[in-house]
């Protein structure tokens, strides 16, 4: 597998100048609207988004999942749509981004959103695409595709967590000379970061933490998002375990209503609303509360951590 961070940046520039509706909506992006609150050690950004209310209202249950194209798989994708080959992915510009610049990297072939055994190809991506942050929703967790394999790309610097991980308070849960395995429990979301310069040493404590976390009945996999980069040698991985897929907010009538379906990016401390009233009127409260719904508990938290150090 041969890809770069410029490579990518080609990619998107080609792709601007033949594909109308991405142009459209990476356009629109420079002048989205954007806020920030304030939690003291941290920020949670707020971000006006309109063209992601295909990804927020997603319906992914079985039925309808069942009844449409899957947008990933190559036969569907759109004419305009080029992409670049990398083993068994292919690296594609997301036409509905986030980021200023933003990727889709799909499985060729037709497979469930599992990170079960292809958690080192994250690994390797991060560190081929070394200016860009990857990330995995889980079928569960903020994937519009649960049907389909897929990481997403954006680039470096665009989300908080990845200059406050440096600097929020981190408890050591495992530790040797190829790794350290913290958890983070004073974020407003427990999480786990896991930091080496080894890959295969990464995959191992991976898999154990994986193992450990609640599998809940009739899912494939435990609801985890991950977040990973790489910088001067080390990969960090930020790995959440999830409670919840979308909260109270999402689906509450009338005034209580907030269109929020949280996957990574806003774990990563960048709230996506693609309706304006929602920008408008969601509160820090409302980010507290989100948060605090969708993550597990301080007390499952301390359950894995437990299993972790036996």
């Amino acid at each position: 597998m041969s890809l770069t961070s410029k490579q990518a940046k080609e990619l998107l520039h080609s792709q601007l100048d033949e594909w109308i509706l991405a142009k459209t909506n990476f356009d629109a992006l420079k002048s989205v609207e954007t806020k920030e609150f304030d939690f003291s050690d941290f920020a949670i950004r707020i971000q006006f988004n309109p063209a992601r209310i295909q990804s927020s209202a997603a319906k992914i249950d079985a039925k309808s999942i069942r009844e449409r194209k899957c947008f990933l798989c190559p036969d569907n994708l759109p004419i305009e749509q080029k992409g670049i080959p990398y083993g068994e992915y292919q690296v594609l510009v997301n036409p509905y981004p986030i980021f200023p610049e933003h990727f889709t990297i799909p499985t060729y072939k037709h497979t469930d959103q599992l990170i079960a055994g292809i958690y080192g190809d994250m690994l390797d991506l991060a560190k081929d695409m070394e200016e860009y942050t990857i990330f995995y929703n889980g079928p569960k967790c903020g994937a519009s595709a649960p049907d389909h394999a897929h990481f997403q790309a954006g680039n470096k610097g665009f989300l908080p967590l990845e200059k406050e991980i440096k600097s929020i308070t981190k408890e050591t849960v495992l530790k040797s000379d190829k790794l350290i395995l913290y958890a983070i429990r004073q974020y407003m979301r427990n999480c786990f970061l896991l930091e080496t310069k080894d890959k295969d040493a990464a995959i191992t404590v991976f898999n154990k933490l994986y193992g450990f976390l609640e599998l809940k009945e009739d899912d494939k996999e435990p609801m985890t998002n991950i977040l990973t980069w790489y910088e001067n040698g080390t990969w960090y991985s930020v790995v959440f375990p999830r409670e919840k897929h979308r909260p109270y907010c999402f689906f509450a009538e009338g005034d209580d209503n907030l269109l929020i379906s949280p996957a990574s990016v806003d774990l990563g401390g960048v709230f996506i609303t693609p309706l304006e009233k929602d920008f408008k009127k969601i509160r820090e409260k409302d980010v507290k509360d989100i948060l605090k719904e969708i993550c597990i508990s301080d007390e499952k938290m301390q359950l894995v951590i437990d299993k972790l150090k036996m």
